[in-house]
């Protein structure tokens, strides 16, 4: 029998994340965490969810506030439509609650900087929710880079097919649900067009039109997968030597101290899943490659490529098949529980909108080009 703390969970937003990973994740775990409410806008996802949370039925509510304020939640988890993950977030922290809230934990830096204020005025903590960076194998590239003399040269490269592809195949049998208000709808719209003007004309001096809206939107979701993790590799760049940016693909070559970093990226119609991070010197290439983590146990990879004595060896680890997403809630549960300084947090998750506002920028200079 089990004596940890089991710390119980609010869930707020029942979309396909939640469903494909965070609510089997938490049972999984179920010696250390508990759902104890769930809530979203939509009654039949909170119909359907609440089925699927293991060995009771927990609260639900429409009502984000009242999950916040509960008794019963020890920790907010916000994986909710971005528009209003700051909404919840700072609700939370009013109610001195911890929060883990799924990337982008906002979409514009005067949303990020509500956050900050608002953090540091609770008991609460922020852990943003980069489940990447927490797989075993990027953890030992960090170190691996750390130790290189010289970096000369990295890539970063985030190319998948639909994710639909990936999702049908989990075991999980998520369902989309669409019984919202003309109300809600007009709402969720009037908040995303407000923080994309806020994001782009306001912060980047971009225009605001359907094409860059759309790239915002694609950096903030996947992009920030890329770049958060290329942050904590190799630092924050110093500048963009030059971008192209489509609603489909995009690359751009960043600039650092001595070296430069390629970034490719896109989304296609081919069911594949190529993501990784290369960093070259000149005796040695460390690279992490990362497949969906929709698919538990598919492995995440660090391969070694070296001259030793003039020989070249090639080294494959793989320490464990442990998902990301798993290594990332044992994680969250020793912050919460043991006070374990986070790596992911709020001014953390800022800097990401300041690497888009680089790339926007670049992209912007080509495109009057």
């Amino acid at each position: 029998m089990s004596t940890n703390k089991i710390v119980r969970v609010g869930l707020i937003g029942l979309g396909e994340v939640t469903q494909v990973a965070h609510i089997a994740t938490l049972g999984f775990l179920s010696d250390y965490f508990t759902i104890t409410y769930l809530c979203d806008v939509s009654q039949e996802a909170l119909r359907h969810s609440s089925q699927k949370v293991i060995n009771h039925v927990p609260h639900v509510t429409q009502s984000p506030r009242e999950l916040c304020a509960s008794p019963d939640v020890d920790l907010v988890f916000i994986a909710s439509s971005d528009e209003y993950h700051t909404d919840h977030v700072i609700e939370a922290l009013k109610h001195d609650k911890h929060v883990f809230v799924e990337k982008p934990m906002a979409l514009c830096a005067r949303d990020a900087d509500a956050i900050i204020t608002a953090e540091q005025k609770s008991q609460g903590r922020v852990m943003v929710g980069y489940m990447r960076r927490f797989a075993t194998a990027f953890v030992d590239l960090v170190q691996e880079v750390g130790g290189i003399d010289k970096i000369l040269y990295a890539r970063v490269r985030d190319i998948i097919g639909p994710n639909s592809h990936f999702v049908s195949q989990s075991g999980t049998f998520p369902k989309v649900f669409t019984d919202f208000s003309p109300e809600a709808i007009a709402e969720k719209k009037a908040k995303a067009d407000d923080i994309v003007n806020q994001a782009l004309a306001v912060e980047c001096g971009v225009p605001v039109t359907s094409e860059t809206t759309k790239m915002w939107r694609l950096l903030c979701g996947l992009g920030s997968h890329d770049l958060s993790a290329m942050r904590e590799a190799l630092g924050q760049p110093e500048d963009v030597g030059g971008a192209f940016m489509s609603p489909n693909f995009w690359s751009a070559m960043f600039r650092y101290p001595g070296f430069s970093v390629t970034y490719e990226s896109g989304i296609d119609n081919v069911p594949r899943f190529d993501a990784h991070l290369e960093v070259y010197s000149l005796q040695k290439s460390v690279k992490v490659s990362w497949d969906t983590p929709y698919v538990k146990g598919l492995p995440v990879t660090m391969l070694i490529r070296e001259n030793v004595d003039g020989a070249y060896r090639e080294t494959l680890v793989r320490r464990t098949y442990e998902d990301p997403y798993t290594l990332e809630m044992k994680e969250l549960y020793d912050v919460v529980v043991g006070g374990k300084e986070i790596k992911t947090t709020a001014k953390d998750a800022k800097e990401d909108l300041r690497t888009f506002q680089l790339l926007m920028k670049a992209g912007q200079r080509q495109h009057r080009r």
